[in-house]
């Protein structure tokens, strides 16, 4: 192995990489979480909270997904090699809570976005045409898909948070001080 490969992946697998990478996901996804969508959706107008989530959550789930892979990568002092050789209560977290990043990006994200405007378009036209009960059917349709497609997505978000809390945790009991 090159000079210049041993000594970018002894940055890369530093405790202090690690340990921001690590702090910076785990930031992001409670503030995301707990804090930007219920101020958003509780203090904009639907259309304008619809249109901020359009463009915040595809590079909140890349975000995430990319920090996911940077803090495996960088889990010290080996990297993904040390991850592994720490047991199942080491890799286990990572697999659980990358596999959840990346379903929410890749599929639960863009479906609930799909549903969703699918949604307020059948809303729109449902109010401009009462009559039509064929269109109130698929509204209810595309209302179910949202639904399950949300669920979904925050639910996976939600075992990221916790995967990450478990990681955290152990992470805390090897500091020493």
């Amino acid at each position: 192995m090159s000079l210049f490969a041993m000594s970018l992946l002894q940055v890369l697998c530093s405790p202090a990489v690690h340990l921001l990478s690590f702090a910076g996901l785990f930031g992001t996804q409670l503030y995301q979480s707990f804090i930007v969508t219920k101020v958003c959706y509780t203090s904009l107008p639907s259309d304008a909270f619809i249109r901020l989530q359009r463009r915040i959550f595809p590079i909140y789930f890349r975000m995430q997904s990319v920090l996911w892979l940077v803090t495996a990568l960088s889990f010290p002092p080996t990297g993904p090699w040390s991850l592994v050789q720490g047991g199942a209560a080491d890799w286990a977290s990572f697999a659980i809570g990358g596999l959840c990043a990346v379903l929410n990006l890749l599929l639960f994200g863009p479906n609930t976005m799909r549903a969703m405007l699918a949604r307020r378009e059948l809303g729109m036209a449902v109010r401009g045409n009462e009559e039509n009960g064929e269109t109130d059917v698929d509204l209810a349709a595309a209302k179910r898909r949202f639904s399950k497609n949300h669920a979904a997505s925050i639910h996976l978000n939600l075992l990221c948070i916790i995967a990450l809390s478990w990681h955290g945790w152990r992470l805390a009991g090897r500091m020493a001080f």
